[in-house]
């Protein structure tokens, strides 16, 4: 049987005349949502908005890194796309969504 049946099931089985049980599985659900707004939800959103504000503030000169793993140093910047540097004299025009962290981002400290 399916597990989330059984949880529905279960209050509902042992359910007190005039007391909490009928209210358990729905209380069970919510505290479930709640559980995935924190955990999952709450975190991903809050880093999509990091991700956004630094697409924003991104300038001529910084070395960012591409979703594709691509690293490189910004020369320009449109609307739409990016024009990065990735070696002497080798130019690439990248989504602007593709960009998504700063090289110094990824340096680890020894």
């Amino acid at each position: 049987m399916n597990t989330l049946a059984v949880i529905l099931q279960a209050p509902a089985a042992g359910a007190q005349p005039g007391g909490m049980g009928s209210y358990s599985g729905i209380i069970m659900i919510v505290l479930l949502f709640v559980v995935f707004y924190f955990f999952m939800i709450r975190p991903q959103s809050k880093r999509q908005k990091e991700i956004k504000n630094f697409r924003a503030a991104m300038k001529v000169g910084d070395k960012v890194i591409t979703s594709g793993g691509i690293y490189g140093r910004v020369k320009e910047i449109s609307d739409d796309t990016v024009l990065l540097e990735i070696d002497e004299n080798v130019r690439v025009r990248v989504d602007k969504s593709s960009v998504f962290a700063t090289a110094a981002d990824t340096q680890q400290t020894k």
